[in-house]
């Protein structure tokens, strides 16, 4: 193929998967500062979230997961043991005689928590952290399952790890430091690479004696370091590769579980470490591709795919060998030899023959489609693992957060806090204790002052779902009349040209889109505009109307807001005998569930489900027991 036509296929493909796939790299920044600003939120004293996997790079991926790695603070892992140690519960050193490059096993040197003896293991008359152990205890009271080093929800929607931390830089990498000529990673980086140290995640090595107390040896924190330095085409060349092996080589029953994307981005690392910055670019695209394919093929074809960090630990070793490789090394053949076309037997890409000769597309008109893509995003999705903080008995999160948003200058990054704090006050305050006695004590006053003040900063994440939950704190100590002006305040916001997570978006919604961006609004800005959520009650939550009060007894429980809104407005009208204007909301109600009015049907949280169930318990209030029962009939 000529270089001229080659180079103008790489543009369209790079335009192609900027638009449709991965995004611009002012997208990707967005959503990498979103992941460090939620997880710097999340931390306490005692642990430390980092988001890892595809998230963490900024890659949001079809069909990805959420990785989460817990680094314990209380625990402390050294090469070899300082003699001065301060108060952490276990203080643990590596041990790598006989164990593969890559693993170590961690003795145990100090322990000043009893508790923590259940985890030891004897051997040779030492004891070690057993990385087995550690990972059944967490699996008590859970319906969570092991998978790796992983510990996996059953629907496989997130992944945690448990990690430990060794604060300096380790011996059997010590090579990479001198290793590269080249400019990439630059000096810089490479001291903050090694000034973050390493992790240790539970998992051993497989079929060895000792795998139970083996920890396999993480450099995650600084290869998101090293993502984080590519130009967009080297992360557009690492997402090509991830696409077609997950949608293409995968699919093949004889290779489905033979490589993984940890290879290619390993693969990946090499080839930026022996080629300058500047071949990088977006008409070089398919030239990269090509190139990492090749590497791809050479790395199966010998068996052979060293360790970035450890070059010792072959990766391929015990892997990727005897028929399976030689079926893998066929299949890898046999598309190399579509040349880039290759790409195409994906779904996600099969329509960019279609597309590649359309004309630019403009700059607003892109950036208008990144915004969108935001507001849909699986990682905005993802503040609502912010509700998984413990807040009942601690709010060094909520006072740090409050802290960092009136101290911070840069008003993007205070955006994103004041969205996260808000999304955690919604979730914090359910379980504060209200009472809606005229005769109340002093203490319950200010208990319930402190909830309103909570509710008031819960208003920051979307355009709709914090006011309905102020509502229901007005409806909960029966303030019927003041929740019926925030309800119907909430309901004018409501509107055509808002949306829901992961709906479609109309022509409407997307010139509505333009006008904000005519106004420099940032994506968190957007979704207070745009975004209607959905309604998240925790479990046994004390903000949920009594008449919903066995829907959290199991469980979170999701609702539409325009449901919610026309449901509380009801139960408003009910309790203040106003029955001309129940039948009124019922009716309402009605229209809005039948027309899928910015409800989501398709939802994972069964949105529909819930209306309808709500609809029949309205139905049940007014004693009209045969339309409750067509209403449950629907529901189920």
């Amino acid at each position: 193929m000529a270089d001229t036509e080659t180079k103008t296929i790489s543009l369209a493909l790079y335009r192609y998967m900027c638009q449709n796939i991965v995004g611009s790299e002012n997208h990707v920044k967005n959503l990498r500062l979103m992941n460090t600003v939620r997880d710097n939120m999340k931390s306490k004293s005692f642990i430390t979230f980092i988001t890892s996997g595809s998230f963490g790079e900024g890659l949001e991926m079809r069909g990805s997961d959420l990785d989460i790695m817990c680094v314990n603070k209380n625990m402390e892992v050294y090469e070899n043991v300082q003699t001065s140690l301060n108060s952490k519960d276990l203080y643990l050193s590596m041990d790598t005689v006989d164990v593969k490059a890559g693993y170590a096993q961690l003795q145990v040197k100090k322990n000043y928590s009893q508790s923590l003896f259940e985890y030891f293991e004897e051997h040779n008359g030492k004891n070690y952290f057993s990385s087995t152990l550690h990972k059944q205890a967490v699996l008590l009271n859970s319906n969570n399952v092991i998978h790796g080093p992983c510990i996996s929800d059953k629907d496989g929607t997130y992944d945690c790890v448990l990690c430990l931390h060794c604060t300096s830089w380790i011996s059997q990498a010590s090579q990479w430091i001198t290793r590269s000529n080249n400019s990439w990673p630059s000096y810089k980086v490479k001291q903050s690479v090694i000034k973050h140290g390493v992790l240790f995640v539970p998992v051993g090595v497989k079929g060895s004696p000792k795998e139970n107390i083996e920890w396999r040896i993480s450099f995650s924190v600084g290869e998101k370091f090293l993502i984080n330095t590519f130009t967009h085409t080297q992360l557009l060349c690492y997402a090509l590769l991830k696409i077609l092996l997950k949608d293409v080589i995968s699919t093949y029953t004889e290779c489905e579980d033979l490589l993984c994307s940890y290879f290619l981005k390993t693969i990946m690392f090499w080839i930026s470490e022996e080629l300058p910055q500047s071949i990088w670019k977006p008409e070089t695209l398919i030239h990269c591709f090509m190139r990492c394919l090749r590497r791809l093929i050479y790395s199966v074809d010998y068996s052979i795919c060293l360790h970035y960090f450890i070059p010792e630990n072959n990766l391929f070793e015990n892997k990727i060998e005897g028929r399976a490789r030689r079926i893998l090394l066929d299949k890898l053949y046999k598309l190399h030899s579509y040349g880039w076309r290759c790409i195409l037997f994906s779904d996600q890409l099969s329509n960019f023959q279609i597309s590649m000769w359309m004309s630019h597309i403009e700059p607003q008109s892109l950036h208008t489609i990144e915004l969108a893509k935001t507001v849909h995003s699986k990682l905005s999705n993802l503040s609502n693992d912010m509700s998984n903080v413990v807040f009942e008995q601690d709010t060094i999160i909520y006072k740090r957060g409050i802290y960092q948003i009136i101290s911070c200058h840069q008003s993007s990054l205070k955006y994103l806090k004041t969205y996260f704090l808000s999304v955690l006050c919604g979730q914090y305050v359910q379980y504060v204790q209200l009472n809606s006695s005229r005769n109340r004590n002093k203490h319950q006053y200010k208990q319930n002052k402190s909830c309103l003040c909570t509710l008031l900063q819960n208003i920051y994440h979307d355009s709709v779902s914090g006011w309905l939950m102020l509502a229901s704190f007005f409806y909960k100590v029966k303030q019927y009349n003041n929740a019926l002006h925030i309800i119907a305040y909430s309901i004018s916001k409501c509107t055509p040209e808002k949306v829901c997570r992961n709906m479609d978006m109309s022509d409407s919604q997307y010139r509505f889109s333009d006008l904000q961006l005519s106004k420099k609004t940032s994506f968190v800005q957007l979704w207070k505009i745009m975004l209607v959520d959905v309604m998240k009650f925790r479990r046994n939550s004390l903000l949920i109307p009594n008449e919903l009060q066995m829907e959290v007894e199991n469980g979170v429980y999701f609702i539409s807001s325009i449901v919610y809104a026309y449901f509380l407005m009801f139960l408003c009208h009910y309790h203040l005998n106003n029955f001309g204007q129940c039948l009124d909301c019922l009716h309402t109600l009605q229209l809005v569930i039948a027309e899928h009015y910015l409800i989501d049907k398709d939802s994972s949280f069964n949105l529909l489900y819930a209306s309808y169930d709500i609809l029949g318990i309205a139905f049940q209030l007014l004693r009209d027991s045969e339309s409750a029962r067509q209403a449950f009939m629907q529901s189920v």
